[in-house]
């Protein structure tokens, strides 16, 4: 077997601002066989997620607490991510987060397997700077196109 010759740290090192977010992507599909895709979120203190709820039907979502805390709602539960904490979000669960904290939170997000990657985040990011508030009907349709569904 031929040597792995195009592994580095970080294949994918883009990062994408959504608002007052931001995504970096460290991993997508294209560079694990559609396995995985990991990147961080940055939620500033004080921040409620701009999108709706979702689910999404083809993948898990894993969160990892890196710094602060984001308060994700899963199934209208809330559960805070500290530091050093991981929480699962299964198929079909709906959910949300918001920082409802006074520090910044980042976390890690992984998902599995990689059905999201940054063309998702660029295109959501696109809908976000139009000005004034998100056009929901537009989000919608972007989470649609990749796979989230909006909750009602």
């Amino acid at each position: 077997m031929p040597p792995a010759t195009n592994v580095h740290v970080n294949p994918a090192d883009e990062t994408i601002r959504l608002g007052p977010l931001t995504v970096h992507f460290l991993v997508t599909g294209e560079q694990a066989n559609n396995s995985v895709a990991v990147f961080e979120v940055l939620v500033p203190r004080g921040q409620r997620l701009a999108g709706p709820a979702h689910s999404h039907d083809h993948y898990e979502e894993t969160i990892y607490g890196i710094e602060g805390v984001l308060t994700w709602t899963v199934d209208c539960a809330p559960i805070n991510v500290r530091p050093g904490q991981a929480l699962c979000i299964p198929r079909g669960a709906v959910h949300r987060f918001d920082n409802n904290a006074s520090e910044d939170a980042k976390a890690l997000c992984v998902v599995t397997p990689a059905a999201i990657g940054p063309q998702y985040f660029r295109e959501i990011a696109e809908v976000a700077a139009a000005g004034g508030p998100p056009d929901r009907v537009k989000m919608a349709d972007v989470m649609r196109r990749h796979g989230l569904t909006p909750a009602p």
